[in-house]
């Protein structure tokens, strides 16, 4: 490749944070090219509900990026051929104590828009739920699904037919010196770059990682067969409101905290809280747990699988259905801290999300890199056709 070939901007890493970055540059005008070490995206970023969730993030800045990264999903799903397969959550309160959070919950400024649902609505509107003994539960009109595995790749697409964002798969970045970037497929040219590692703390700036208290969470999911019913709306319980900090910050999780302590230790023990979502075959996907390793063991628990079951079968009642997949994914994780971008030298950027967030915040943080990286803003951003 000559000089002449030079990009405005080489994104390394092709996962969700990678092409949220490559979007929020294409609108800005900008020539990109992205780096990516795999064939296809085979991480986090397809390893998860798709579940684009924005009630329960950390209240402030989190939730506000929560919220612009939704609309940004919205903005660009049906030019990139991305279906919205459910919109809104509805979370159940099976305890009083966690009714006791959804009532503070919609007091603060993110419950805006969001309603208190009475156990007889509750029966009423989401039948397929077990129901007959909730306290009540939370309904969000805020929150979007996608298929992830699907969505990566058909973003990614997008990307590169309408914006001409160039992909160079199964090439590694060994040395970053812009605008020289040394990749296993000869030298590439950029005046700037932005590393989104996802999960990889060893390849690029690993002391500069290192600062940040960096380890990986290694969660568990699973695809049940079609229960015969249609979600409207992604489902979470009292578990999500003990690990969500949205909720879970709130002073009146304590009492729940110490409630599921007593009667579901060993689910808060392996970090599992319930989320399901329905894909447009009406499979289930459901998950998750959360176990803390730099390197997690690559083995799936039984006893894990069997916890999250549990917790969906006393949401929907009945034993559930058959589990036609089980898979594991790793994300990056630091206690205390849900992302940061470092700039290791002049011109690049390392982007992290370090909190199983990446499909909830990362178009807004993208924004805010390229902002700063470059000197323009949003307003300045062209809308996509």
């Amino acid at each position: 490749m000559s000089r002449q070939e030079k990009f405005d901007l080489a994104i390394v890493g092709a996962g969700i944070v990678g092409l949220a970055h490559a979007l929020a540059a294409v609108r800005r005008g900008l020539s990109v090219v992205v780096i990516d070490r795999d064939a296809q995206a085979n991480g986090a970023s397809v390893r998860n509900f798709g579940f684009v969730t924005v009630s329960g993030q950390e209240r402030g800045q989190v939730w506000r990026r929560a919220m612009r990264s939704r609309d940004i999903w919205l903005d660009v799903a049906a030019p990139a051929g991305i279906e919205v397969i459910q919109r809104g959550v509805v979370v159940v309160a099976r305890r009083p104590e966690a009714r006791a959070v959804v009532e503070a919950f919609l007091q603060t400024e993110m419950g805006e828009g969001c309603l208190l649902l009475e156990p007889e609505a509750l029966r009423s509107d989401f039948p397929e739920l077990a129901g007959q003994d909730f306290a009540g539960g939370l309904w969000s009109p805020h929150d979007v699904r996608v298929e992830s595995r699907q969505a990566i790749p058909q973003l990614a697409a997008f990307l590169a037919e309408k914006h001409g964002v160039e992909f160079r798969r199964e090439t590694a970045v060994h040395q970053i010196e812009p605008p020289d970037i040394e990749t296993s497929r000869g030298l590439v040219f950029a005046d700037k770059v932005i590393v989104c590692p996802g999960d990889d703390l060893a390849t690029l700036y690993p002391d500069r990682i290192a600062q940040y208290g960096v380890t990986r969470c290694k969660l568990q999911m699973m695809r049940l067969a079609d229960p015969g019913f249609r979600l409207p709306a992604a489902v979470m319980s009292d578990l999500g409101l003990a690990r969500y900090s949205g909720y879970a910050a709130l002073p009146e999780a304590t009492a729940l905290r110490r409630r599921l302590e007593a009667e579901q230790g060993d689910a808060l023990d392996n970090g599992v809280h319930l989320i399901v979502v329905q894909s447009a075959d009406g499979t289930l996907v459901v998950g998750d747990s959360h176990h803390y390793a730099v390197t997690p063991d690559p083995f799936a628990s039984e006893r894990v699988d069997e916890i999250i079951l549990e917790e969906f079968s006393a949401v929907f009642g009945g034993p559930p259905p058959r589990v036609l997949e089980r898979w594991t994914g790793i994300y990056a994780s630091a206690t205390g801290r849900t992302m940061f971008a470092d700039a290791p030298r002049e011109g690049v950027r390392l982007v992290m999300i370090t909190s199983g967030t990446g499909a909830s915040t990362s178009f807004a943080i993208a924004e805010e890199v390229v902002d700063e990286l470059f000197g323009s803003t949003t307003a300045d951003a062209r809308k996509i056709a």
